[in-house]
């Protein structure tokens, strides 16, 4: 075991399951933890500009929180983010449902995503700074969905206070795969998130229904509510935007190629700011909508409306039911790979 990242126990599953947590520590002594239940990550403590370190990630004080209530509270999202319309599929001439959980569509894996599962971890101590790296196998048919799938995610924390997260999969038979974090980020640490600062590299976005899935086309953010080309705070426009209740929650179609800046985001007060680069051809922006204030989450503050963002990177939305998106099926033989980072800053 590396010096200093032996498990320490987080508590126990009700079938009496063992869950692990693990705190990374850098050089300069800012902090990532992570626990085995969901591969989740439970606490974030990144320096200001006086270098005083806070925690910037929304969660719980201990594993019956996650349990019982978490809306994806820094969680692994497999065996495919985001949603599913009407909780179906065709794939080599067979048709596969998934169970329905967000209405009439199956969301972020289905009742028992990555999310709920329990991983296992090996610690390693790498140059760049400590790691964690989780192994999970998902069985043919788990949730409805098709081959036996090896899914290895490697979360760095390294010296230069950035979370690198590498995502690695192989199956034995043609599968959707689409593998994501679901992390609320609050760089205030308390509050909401609405004069957050977001620039986003994304000229496009897939516009939804009313059930949160793309009608299909490609549109340009062109100025309008949706448009974060051009740094704004995350409320300004808010208002503009229909739904109940109102914010975003929508997929951008990135800009880049390659391992390429996604997001930036600045909080003015701490002076931190959260730079987000990816490699996968989407970003779904959530503004943290359905967050109500009934949630009491980490030394008993209540999350309110808007009270942290997140910024999954991923394929887009019910690609798997719409074949001129980028395609997430992975075939025997090949091996699925997509790495983010949040490089993280302050001034």
């Amino acid at each position: 075991m590396p010096k200093g990242l032996a498990p320490t126990l987080y508590g126990r599953l009700p079938d009496g399951t063992a869950i692990e947590r693990y705190t990374l520590r850098n050089a300069g002594g800012a902090i990532c933890t992570v626990i085995t239940y969901g591969a989740i990550i439970t606490e974030v403590h990144v320096p200001d500009r006086s270098g005083i370190l806070g925690d910037v990630v929304l969660g719980f004080d201990d594993l019956a929180g996650y349990v019982a209530k978490n809306p994806y509270f820094g969680a692994a999202i497999g065996r495919v983010g985001n949603r599913v319309a009407r909780g179906s599929f065709t794939l080599n001439g067979q048709t596969f449902h998934v169970p329905v959980n967000n209405g009439p569509n199956s969301l972020h894996g289905g009742r028992r995503g990555f999310d709920k599962v329990v991983w296992r971890a090996e610690p390693e101590l790498r140059p760049e700074g400590p790691a964690i790296v989780f192994h999970y196998t998902s069985a043919d048919g788990e949730e409805g969905y098709p081959g036996n799938l090896q899914v290895k995610m490697t979360y760095l924390w390294s010296d230069a206070n950035e979370l690198r997260i590498d995502y690695e999969a192989t199956t034995d038979r043609d599968t959707p795969v689409n593998l994501t974090n679901h992390s609320y980020w609050n760089l205030a640490g308390r509050g909401t998130i609405l004069d957050h600062g977001l620039m986003l590299a994304a000229r496009r976005y897939t516009p939804v229904d009313a059930d949160l899935i793309p009608a299909g086309q490609i549109a340009a953010v062109a100025g309008g509510p949706m448009d974060f080309t051009v740094p704004k705070p995350i409320g300004r426009d808010l208002r503009q935007l229909p739904g109940d209740p109102q914010g975003y929650d929508h997929n951008y179609v990135l800009d880049g190629t390659g391992l390429a800046l996604a997001a930036r985001v600045e909080e003015s007060a701490s002076g931190r700011r959260l730079e987000i680069f990816t490699d996968q051809p989407g970003v779904q922006f959530y503004s943290g909508n359905f967050l109500d204030g009934s949630l009491t989450g980490k030394n008993g503050v209540v999350y309110p409306r808007h009270g942290g963002f997140c910024l999954e990177t991923q394929h887009y939305p019910d690609s798997v039911n719409q074949p001129h998106f980028p395609s997430t099926i992975l075939h025997p033989g090949e091996t699925y790979r997509t790495t983010t980072r949040h490089r993280f800053s302050a001034e």
